[in-house]
């Protein structure tokens, strides 16, 4: 598939992939005409992407984990330093604070909405 084709069903500007292809996340194919051909597997590795960015990993790291999110999966990092596996840590700590946080405001949300959907007056305090 072609970068607009990618862009569109990623939600994401072509600029960004190409900065994902300079960054070594994503690879493609070059047609004789010059442009970039994407295998359809690009799909899910972009979505990964943002997904980790979203979370705050920088590219770097992403990079490093990127072959561990594929299936099958083979964990093997014979070059994972120290900082890395402290930052990774770190990183996950950090995304589980956030999923706890995201996690009670939409229970809260979901309750209002309950409450809402009953009639019922909200209690503010």
């Amino acid at each position: 598939m072609r970068i607009g084709e990618l862009s569109e069903r990623t939600e994401t500007p072509r600029r960004l992939l190409r900065y994902y292809e300079e960054q070594g996340l994503i690879v493609s194919r070059r047609l004789p005409n010059g442009y970039r051909d994407y295998d359809e597997y690009n799909v899910d590795r972009v979505l990964q992407i943002r997904g980790l960015l979203d979370a705050g990993l920088p590219t770097r790291i992403i990079k490093q984990i990127l072959p561990c999110l594929d299936k099958p999966r083979t964990i093997y990092f014979p070059d994972a330093t120290p900082e890395m596996l402290a930052t990774l840590e770190q990183e996950r700590d950090r995304m589980t604070r956030r999923i706890e946080c995201l996690t009670r405001n939409r229970d809260a949300i979901s309750e209002y909405l309950d409450i809402v959907r009953k009639g019922l007056q909200p209690d503010v305090a």
